[in-house]
């Protein structure tokens, strides 16, 4: 179905699946784009060469996913199946000994016990029992984990949230992505007292719709709010012909329900019912986008009531969302609505610093930034340091942090506990990071230790 930006007062949309070679190329050579089939936009005339490029990059990299999806999802899949092969039958050791035995034990990717690629990262479960119920870091550090959980299958976000934490599971839900034409966004609710979560999740490792999700760098621009990242909008509800309506036709028919939609209309419910209830959104990476783009569309509709018992917006390595008039409309509505809303950064987190911050990319963060440092040290700043990841002048000094965050995996449980230690898949990861730094500090891992071991002086500090 064709796409009617008729909702919107700009855009700029790009489309991998219409390129081809000399399409692609075109986009680099010369500086009249609009006439090509995979850009479609308001604007008219000759675009810079700096935004040419973003336009380049974007849809070579969602071309490439759509052709790599399938291996990708295969590795995936065998890579968890290994990992929770050999945690099944408890080490390595023990499953050759099973193997010689003949009673090797089998995952099953549908228990609550098999753990996805972020869940082998850290396999902790349990709350901190140091942090209770009033104190001021309570809500951060039970929305990470709940950010960390929202990557786990349903069995093992209801055992989870039943068994271990002692609270509601209230539903794990799949959401349509009317671009993607298929359910690719997922979150799930659970309720602590009078308090509803809902967690998005994020980007998975080997998932490459989510991956299209975030390099689709598209955009829409609304009259008042400004414009808006257009692939984390189609993940969250965005629809071909309708854009945004404050209610949904009833005789829409969509293979499974769209995420902000239900998402509304199940708090509308469950509100409804407890005067004294309030909510909180949260999301790791991808998951803390959706989190403030599911507000942004609140406040876009006027929905006074909800936003009202909006208490706050938790996200963890959270990239940018909107240009610079979208942050003044957000910071209005915040405020306006009395909505807290802690946008927390762990050291060198490649992803918060994406999108660019600069005239071509033209996505800013707005608010402040909880910023973390590799000793779980926290500041409210601004910005985060080196915003735009990419400087030759912070080469060498992120090579050194990611020498130090390996040579910390070793040694961290032995000063902070048996809570802290760090497996070997996620050892591996670190010294990836060593070539790369800044992709391992985009685990929950790193936002779990951070909650716990800093976020009360931060608080405190703000206070």
């Amino acid at each position: 179905m064709a796409c009617n930006k008729s909702f919107s007062s700009s855009y700029m949309l790009l489309s991998p699946e219409k390129v081809g070679v000399i399409d692609l190329f075109r986009i680099l050579m010369y500086g009249d784009v609009h006439k090509t089939e995979c850009v479609d936009s308001s604007k008219e005339g000759e675009e810079s060469f700096e935004r040419r490029w973003i336009m380049f990059v974007s849809i070579l990299v969602q071309k490439l996913l759509l052709l790599v999806a399938k291996p990708m999802a295969w590795s995936g899949l065998a890579i968890e199946f290994w990992l929770n092969l050999v945690s099944s039958n408890q080490g390595l050791r023990r499953l050759l000994v099973n193997c010689f035995r003949g009673k090797v034990v089998m995952p099953d990717r549908e228990s609550g016990r098999f753990l996805s690629c972020p869940g082998n990262w850290d396999k902790r479960v349990e709350l901190d029992k140091s942090i209770r119920p009033g104190d001021s870091e309570y809500y951060a550090a039970l929305c990470i984990m709940a950010s960390k959980a929202s990557y786990e299958n349903e069995a093992y976000l209801q055992t989870t949230v039943t068994r271990h934490w002692q609270m509601k599971f209230l539903g794990f839900y799949n959401f349509w992505n009317d671009y993607q034409g298929k359910a690719t966004t997922q979150a799930f609710m659970l309720r602590d007292r009078d308090t509803i979560i809902v967690a998005f999740r994020g980007t998975e490792p080997f998932d490459a719709d989510a991956w299209s999700s975030d390099f689709d760098l598209s955009w829409y621009e609304f009259p008042g709010v400004g414009k808006i990242h257009g692939g984390f909008m189609k993940a969250l509800g965005l629809q071909k012909t309708l854009g945004w309506p404050k209610e949904l036709d009833p005789r829409l028919k969509t293979p499974a329900p769209l995420a902000y939609y239900a998402i509304r209309e199940k708090l509308r419910a469950l509100l409804g019912e407890n005067d004294k209830a309030k909510y909180i959104l949260t999301g790791h990476s991808l998951g803390g986008a959706l989190a403030i783009l599911f507000t942004a569309i609140l406040a876009m509709h006027g929905e006074a009531w909800l936003l009202k018992k909006l208490e706050a917006v938790y996200t963890y390595g959270q990239p940018r969302v909107g240009d610079e008039k979208f942050g003044e409309f957000m910071e209005r509505a915040l405020n306006e609505h009395k909505i807290e809303y802690f946008r927390f950064v762990y050291g060198n987190d490649i992803v918060p610093r994406l999108p660019y911050d600069d005239s071509a990319f033209m996505f800013k963060h707005f608010g402040r930034c909880c910023y973390f440092n590799s000793k779980y040290k926290g500041k409210i700043v601004r910005e985060e340091p080196n915003k735009n990841y990419f400087s030759l002048r912070q080469t060498i000094p992120m090579m050194l942090n990611a020498w130090h965050e390996l040579m910390r995996s070793f040694t961290i449980s032995r000063e902070m506990g048996p809570d802290y230690k760090e497996g070997s898949f996620l050892r591996i990861f670190r010294v990836i990071g060593l070539l790369i730094p800044g992709i391992p500090a985009h685990t929950p891992y790193d936002y779990v230790n951070a909650m716990r071991l800093g976020a009360s002086q931060l608080f405190r500090h703000q206070q």
